[in-house]
């Protein structure tokens, strides 16, 4: 492996890693595990409080990746404006599927979720697994649409909340 070795994300880069959702590259350091030295990158999820390390060389083969570009954004907002579409399996096995999708790190995956899993208020109510998969669903999406518009996560959940209200009108 050559020293001079190219990275595609530097620091204060953002970055989605899958099971987190949106970080900052804060560093890139190197460190020796089990006597092998290391280069890492060091992710800040300032909202989780959480640091984490991602072998440089593993990074893209574990699915992290940089932010959407506006396009996905646009996609990922016309997916929600769709129609629910909720399979009727048992809940166990379509949970698995909608933690899956939010694990993928897949911006439009997630949008799918929030989509099939938000309820208006004339819906009936959540169960309390339902909620939780939603709200982590839609806190990746709006983590994401702001940092990719810059803007604040109350301005990014608002226009994720415009469109799927929207759509129930």
């Amino acid at each position: 492996m050559t020293k001079s070795k190219k990275h595609e994300f530097r620091p204060n880069d953002y970055v989605v890693y899958p099971a987190h959702g949106v970080g900052q590259i804060i560093s890139i350091e190197k460190q020796e595990v089990a006597g092998f030295q290391l280069e890492l990158f060091v992710i800040s999820f300032e909202k989780d409080k959480m640091m984490l390390r991602v072998p440089t060389n593993k990074a893209t083969e574990i699915g992290m990746r940089s932010l959407s570009s506006p396009d996905v954004i646009l996609k990922a907002m016309s997916t929600l404006k769709g129609k629910a579409k909720v399979k009727r399996a048992m809940w166990s096995r379509r949970a698995q599927e909608y933690e899956q999708k939010i694990n993928s790190g897949d911006l439009i995956s997630i949008a799918e979720v929030v989509r099939d899993l938000h309820r208006t208020d004339d819906q009936r109510e959540q169960s309390y697994s339902e909620r939780q998969l939603y709200e982590a669903a839609l806190e990746r999406l709006t983590r994401e649409v702001a940092a990719v518009s810059g803007g604040d996560e109350l301005s990014a959940a608002k226009q994720v909340d415009d469109v799927l209200m929207s759509r129930a009108a």
